[in-house]
């Protein structure tokens, strides 16, 4: 063949590819598309944030279901409302409440002392740290050395700590974290960190200091401006739902596949007031994107999957759980409405769906303790739908969310008449309280595992079984305890809501046996391998969180004259108090 002939050839094969690749690149996003676009079309255009810098942004929300949802069986559905007993018993703590001191039942306990114990095991904690690792972001308490996420390390704990310490009058201590922070910290290295634990940890923890200073310690600010703008290229996809992890030293366009549902939802806070203090709306625009991106995305009656494309802004994961991957989605929509002062109604009315989903879904009691718990739906996009009687310990939080949501923040001496939804929200909430406090009192050691299964039929029986008639069962695998402050967090938040002095006694009895247990001569605290075994054996390890988050909490709940009203600051995920603003 003529050469003249064959490249004409060849060029004709290549635009007849070119224009095929064309067709079916327009045809894949229009089927990813399309159900975002219909609904879209009948929104007016939004003006952007820079020319509206004080205006709350109106948001897309769709009310789309996944397909799959007409699959699912109907005996799936368990449609929880509170009974006439637990409705009766609400309404007897709520005239308490507004009744006033001389209601509550008396107390003895001398809650000053009980506090002041959490101050020592809090100096405890940080004086091992100081001594053998001040600056690593990781602590090993038995073998008395510390370890870093990047080369350099980036103050993981140190900045974790900063408020908890500021909170509970420790200066000298505060003065140690704040120094090497300020002078030994550089967020210019190389390597990869988690883009939700530096946000809500470092991110979080600098941000909270920061006011707590009176917002005169404008160091801190500088560190969170300089992290936040690095830790911010992540949302530069195509979607702007970041990648799990940040590459602190890049300006690249960063790749992202599937992710965590909960860390892409659970940075909001955290960008949306550094934006608020630095006054670049750019922090904002990024981080409200991703809501945005999950607000249009269809759900499961308001459920989400564990996981995010975010290359097509779905949701992709099979399972659907409050515990790991999905708990802080459910906690950040609540806490963003609550953040600009209830200015944003469809974070709430997101939040409002999911829990009408968590009702209708999730919930199950067991049948010999009664206990009232947040199950898993697995397989969700096919008609093998299933649930599954496992609780992470993750899922406490929801007993304190849910009151919170209940009443905005409120007490219940000063709330209004609740509706109905919120009276159901409240019940549920104390019933849960309830079933995360067995979690540990039915332990040998007083403390929780990780993982939590439930009797499904009182018939079974079980070597997993923590009590000899019980409904909690714990595999060998997840008998361990991190020092985890998702229980304590509730008990902190229905004691702040309902008065109730049980929820101060329960956390003083969980604190008795971390200290009993947990603390390690010379070294502080350590996580535990076993909480069936007495003596639970330790591990080489103590999370940052146990004193940003478990202590802190432990020393909110048994102040008399606590500093953080619920009506003016919103926490974090990691336990960092922030505040309440208007844009």
């Amino acid at each position: 063949m003529p050469v003249h002939k064959w490249a004409a050839r060849r060029r004709r094969w290549l635009v007849a590819l070119a224009v095929l690749a064309a067709l079916l690149f327009l045809y894949a996003g229009r089927r990813q598309q399309q159900p975002q676009q219909q609904q879209q079309q009948q929104r007016p255009a939004l003006a952007p944030d820079k020319e509206q810098p004080a205006a709350v942004r109106r948001r897309f929300r769709t009310l789309e279901q996944d397909p799959a949802l007409s699959q699912w069986p109907a005996d799936l559905s368990v449609d929880w409302q509170a009974s006439s007993a637990q409705l009766a018993e609400l309404d007897t703590i709520i005239q308490a409440a507004r009744c006033g001191p001389r209601c509550q039942p008396a107390s003895s306990a001398d809650w000053r002392h009980r506090q002041q114990q959490v101050v020592r095991a809090t100096q405890l904690a940080w004086a091992a740290y100081a001594r053998d690792a001040l600056g690593c972001d990781e602590y090993m308490p038995l073998s008395h050395r510390g370890r870093n996420f990047t080369h350099l390390g980036i103050g993981y704990l140190a900045a974790d700590a900063l408020d908890t310490l500021w909170l509970m009058g420790l200066r000298a201590e505060y003065a140690q974290a704040r120094g090497f922070l300020a002078h030994q910290v550089t967020f210019d290295q190389r390597g990869a960190v988690s883009l939700f634990e530096t946000t809500i940890r470092v991110l979080g923890g600098l941000l909270s200091a920061y006011h707590w200073s009176g917002e005169s310690d404008t160091r801190l600010l500088v560190l969170a401006d300089q992290l936040g703008t690095r830790l911010a290229r992540s949302f530069n996809t195509s979607t702007g739902i970041p990648p799990e992890t940040a590459i602190l030293r890049s300006d690249g366009i960063p790749f992202a596949g599937d992710c965590s549902t909960s860390e892409s939802a659970t940075l909001q806070l955290e960008f949306r007031y550094l934006a608020k203090l630095t006054g670049n709306l750019e922090y904002r625009r990024q981080a409200d994107r991703v809501i945005d991106v999950m607000l249009s995305a269809p759900k499961f009656a308001g459920l989400v999957p564990t996981r995010i494309s975010a290359t097509t802004g779905l949701f992709t994961g099979r399972d659907i759980s409050l515990g790991s991957r999905g708990d802080s989605y459910y906690e950040y929509m609540l806490k963003q409405w609550l953040q600009t002062r209830r200015s944003e109604p469809d974070l709430r009315s997101e939040y409002d769906a999911a829990m009408a989903g968590v009702k209708k879904y999730l919930v199950a009691t067991s049948p010999r303790q009664n206990l009232t718990y947040i199950g898993e739906l697995l397989r969700v996009a096919g008609e093998y739908v299933q649930f599954s009687a496992k609780m992470d310990h993750l899922v406490c939080f929801l007993a304190g969310n849910l009151a919170l949501g209940a009443t905005n923040g409120s007490a219940l001496a000063d709330a209004p008449p609740l509706a109905r939804r919120d009276l159901d929200d409240l019940a549920l909430a104390r019933e849960l309280g309830e079933t995360c406090a067995h979690m540990y009192f039915d332990t040998p050691s007083g403390l929780a595992p990780e993982i939590a299964y439930f009797r499904q039929d009182a018939r079974e029986s079980s070597d997993n079984q923590l009590l000899p008639d019980g409904d909690i069962l714990v595999p060998p695998a997840d008998r361990h305890y991190l020092l985890r402050p998702e229980t304590v967090e509730s008990f902190y938040l229905l004691w702040k809501i309902t008065g109730e002095p049980k929820w101060r006694e329960y956390g003083w009895r969980v604190f008795e046996a971390i200290d009993k247990w947990a603390r390690v001569d010379n070294s502080g605290y350590a996580s535990l391998d076993d909480v069936t075994q007495l003596p639970p054996p330790h591990r080489d390890s103590v999370e940052g969180f146990f004193v940003a988050e478990t202590l802190k909490y432990l020393y909110l709940l048994f102040s008399d004259h606590d500093p953080v009203s619920l009506s003016d600051y919103v926490f974090n995920t990691e336990a960092h108090p922030l505040p309440v603003f208007s844009w």
